[in-house]
């Protein structure tokens, strides 16, 4: 389809545009329609340069017109357009001594038909965003590298109409000069010039539609993509402090931000240019005047908005030993109520340049110190709100200054909640904190969260389960272990997903029967995963969580030497142990089960290096590996061999004369 036909098809506003366009007498409008195909096919452009390929052009131009004549004679009804055309071709014959005016003028209609079918793309491009804001909310990312691609492309077609602009409101200033000096100019040159400045004004309106119209864009992007999916990223965020297995890349963010505050600062340079034109040359009702200030205002708040949203994305990690904080400064923790800190160190940084070097602004902040602060009469700062140091939530605060290009926005990040301990037998506890806020609460800014924390339903408590197993151990909580651990702390039920946990039965309650909460049984189990079992965590080889009546009950359908690994529910600090099924001669089935390993026996030998030299002592105290199968039925050699580290004399400098292995024997 040619650019011509196009044009045709456009909704009215932008083919009156079209149409008043060839209002003029430089260039007739039925030429362009009955030459549509050839005259595209041309470079106009290079002919406007070079005198040759335009001389080439204006006769090829002079003959097509001819033809086109010649077959209008052989139509009836034709009679006029005949007519037109042989005026037409007389009236071109005045750019016979300089046909690269005449290219020129071509090349100048060609380039307007294109801005016109760009804004109207653009006009349509914004509805479309619109579109995809109210019915499309989760837009792959494709589309949104799609929507940004469209505004670069919308912002690229700006840069030609703020020339051609320029160049007409210079045309236009030179011949009215020109007429001001001309004392016999005749009422023809008036109207001339009135032509002229209507087209000018009609130009400097319809560029600040486009202005407006790209704002629109830009600021449908903001809050349909950007804002969105930056809401979305911060919880993926925090969610991954905890374990979440979450992408939390900035790739995209930083992309979609650096691109659209860069068509920003380009609005911002043209909005300068108008300026300038102005400066040159205004008149009565010049719309620059009126509409450029509102442009202004709204490209300098939607950079402000986007650059203090592009401050608020950081990398962050919750640790116990370090707080990592990107993009700010200096830090501070402000808290009415709960104990105040300053925070000692440097209160200035550089940016650490090894890792700007991917185009970001990274400063880290290390050895970093927190002090009380003194209030009263000397004293300490308190804690009125019957909460313990360990539910006290702080944020660390960082503030900047951003300055460029004559804007100034003041900058402010924070990071996730933090908890300040005193000592290392607070870590456990403090961490219980970090995991039930981030797994409920989606505001990192609500640091009394704990004086009214919500409950957890099972599907969001086993979920942040199964991402501490998924961390420390490289494989999540399977949905029979999870159904174990709902047994044990609601008891038999059809379904679990009404069931809820609270924070005190999480954190502060003992376990029946024993002298330690939930979270420090779990937070047992899970260093003694993350220090001694990792990989036979990984591969699937322990149980972990069964309870013993369905221990029982899967052993006893197995053959003889069958085991199976699991968690000890009655140590405090993590315990694994294993069972195994035996049958008696008459064919009794029996389970047995050894004294939970703790971390102190792991850390003399390895669990796999256990079940390989494990005896019991049977008649005529002979010891005999009672482990033969892992459940469901796999060898113990093949299921264990590979982590098997038993070395002989060769291997082990201290055992040269003598082969020596440690064995955990029990009697039966």
């Amino acid at each position: 389809m040619t650019q011509w036909e196009r044009l045709q098809q456009l909704d009215t506003v932008y083919s009156q545009r079209a149409f008043d366009l060839y209002n003029r007498d430089e260039f007739p409008m039925e030429v362009r329609h009955y030459l549509a195909h050839w005259i595209e096919g041309q470079d106009w452009e290079r002919a406007s340069r070079d005198s040759s390929q335009a001389a080439f052009l204006f006769q090829v131009l002079l003959e097509n017109l001819d033809n086109q004549f010649s077959r209008f004679a052989q139509e009836k009804d034709s009679f006029l357009l005949q007519r037109n055309f042989r005026r037409y071709k007389q009236n071109f014959q005045k750019y016979q001594e300089e046909p690269y005016t005449l290219a020129t003028i071509i090349n100048w209609f060609l380039v307007k038909e294109r801005e016109i079918l760009n804004d109207a793309e653009l006009a349509q491009q914004v509805s479309t965003l619109k579109y995809h804001h109210h019915h499309h909310h989760h837009s792959h990312y494709q589309h949104r590298n799609q929507h940004l691609l469209i505004l670069s492309q919308c912002l690229r077609c700006r840069h030609c109409s703020i020339r051609c602009l320029e160049e007409q409101q210079d045309e236009f200033d030179f011949k009215y000069q020109t007429h001001l000096m001309d004392c016999e100019a005749k009422k023809m040159q008036v109207e001339g010039l009135q032509k002229m400045l209507n087209a000018l004004d009609k130009c400097r309106r319809n560029f600040l539609s486009d202005i407006s119209a790209m704002l629109d864009a830009a600021d449908v992007l903001r809050s349909a993509l950007i804002d969105e999916e930056l809401v979305d990223w911060k919880r993926r965020q925090q969610k991954s402090c905890i374990g979440a297995p979450d992408d939390t890349s900035l790739e995209h963010l930083e992309k979609w931000f650096t691109q659209i505050i860069e068509c920003m600062f380009q609005l911002q340079k043209f909005l300068q240019k108008l300026d300038e034109l102005v400066g040159k040359m205004t008149y009565d009702n010049d719309p620059i005047l009126v509409r450029k200030p509102p442009l202004k205002s709204r490209v300098d708040t939607l950079l402000t908005h986007l650059i203090k949203r592009y401050t608020q994305t950081r990398t962050q990690q919750h640790t116990h030993w370090k707080l990592r904080v990107r993009r700010s400064l200096p830090p501070s923790i402000p808290r009415l109520r709960f104990r105040k800190f300053n925070v000692l160190g440097t209160l200035s940084k550089a940016l650490n340049m090894a890792e700007s070097m991917n185009g970001g602004m990274v400063a880290d902040f290390r050895h970093l110190t927190l002090k009380d602060q003194k209030v009263g009469g000397g004293g300490k700062g308190i804690n009125d709100l019957s909460l313990s140091v360990t539910e006290e939530l702080h944020r660390i605060t960082f503030q900047t200054q951003f300055d460029y290009q004559g804007l100034s926005v003041p900058l402010e990040t924070s990071s996730l909640p933090v908890v300040v301990v005193s000592n290392s037998s607070q870590q456990q506890s403090a961490w219980a904190s970090v995991l039930w806020f981030n797994m409920l609460c989606s505001d990192p800014k609500n640091v009394k969260f704990f004086e009214t924390s919500p409950a957890a339903t099972w599907p969001q408590f086993g979920e942040m389960l199964s991402w501490q197993f998924l961390s420390c151990g490289k494989r999540g909580l399977d949905s029979d272990q999870l159904e174990t651990l709902a047994i044990k702390l609601f008891g038999k039920q059809q379904s679990y997903d009404s069931c809820k946990i609270s924070w005190t039965k999480f954190s502060k309650e003992n376990l029946p029967d024993t002298n330690f909460t939930l979270w420090v049984w779990l937070d047992g189990i899970l260093t003694l995963v993350k220090l001694y079992l990792s990989d036979l965590w990984s591969d699937g080889s322990i149980m972990g969580f069964v309870s013993k009546g369905k221990e029982r009950l899967l052993l006893k359908k197995k053959q003889n030497g069958t085991f199976l690994l699991r968690f000890s529910e009655s140590i405090k600090d993590g315990g694994i142990t294993f069972s195994w099924v035996q049958y008696a001669n008459d064919g009794t089935p029996s389970v047995q089960t050894v004294k939970p390993f703790t971390s102190t026996d792991l850390k003399q030998i390895a669990l796999p290096d256990i079940l390989c030299n494990f005896r019991i002592m049977v008649a005529e105290n002979i010891p005999v590996n009672p482990l033969c199968y892992l459940y469901p039925n796999t060898p113990k050699d093949q299921a264990f061999g590979k982590y098997y580290s038993e070395k002989t004399g060769e291997e082990n400098p201290y055992l040269k004369y003598l082969k020596t292995k440690l064995v955990f024997v029990s009697k039966e």
